[in-house]
């Protein structure tokens, strides 16, 4: 969540979390994070998890940086505010107005165990193709879990692309 849409839509946030969702930081202002310092970076961060906890109660402790941007300043502010830096795998690419069909167009045929799906809230089609696209989801068998079920908490590296690799002895 943006800590700007935070601000305008509070109830939201609240239901959201409240329907068992787990709620992650993608900063306050939305800003390019490759271009800001540590410092900076670091204030995006805390201010967004601020008002998400205000509001709910429970403190993110994931973070994915506008754009996809990521940097070692990026990385290492996350960490400062104790959140690790997450990515996506596959984009559905709702924020150019696709269709529901159009969206799962995009993710049936690459879909794999483990991605992480990009979605955004307040697009044209998104709210309206999340059953579909779930329920097109499990019927290939996958169980969808929150993102802190799915990622390595130790014994891993990230690579160029941001993917989580475990870390083989």
């Amino acid at each position: 969540m943006v800590g700007d849409w935070v601000d305008k839509f509070p109830e939201a946030v609240n239901k959201i979390a409240q329907s068992g969702h787990e709620l992650a930081n993608h900063s306050n202002k939305h800003p390019h994070v490759n271009n800001l310092t540590l410092e900076k970076n670091q204030e995006e961060i805390k201010l967004c998890s601020d008002k998400i906890e205000k509001i709910t109660g429970k403190r993110p402790t994931l973070y994915r940086g506008p754009y996809g941007e990521y940097n070692d300043n990026v990385i290492k502010a996350a960490e400062l505010e104790k959140h690790k830096t997450i990515q996506w795998s596959l984009d559905t690419l709702d924020y150019k107005g696709l269709t529901q069909d159009e969206m799962w167009d995009r993710l049936k045929d690459k879909l794999k165990q483990g991605d992480i799906i990009l979605m955004h809230n307040g697009t044209k089609h998104t709210a309206e193709s999340l059953d579909k696209i779930i329920y097109n989801i499990q019927q290939k068998g996958y169980e969808i879990v929150t993102v802190s079920d799915l990622i390595y908490e130790q014994n891993y590296v990230i690579d160029s692309n941001g993917t989580q690799k475990i870390i083989k002895n």
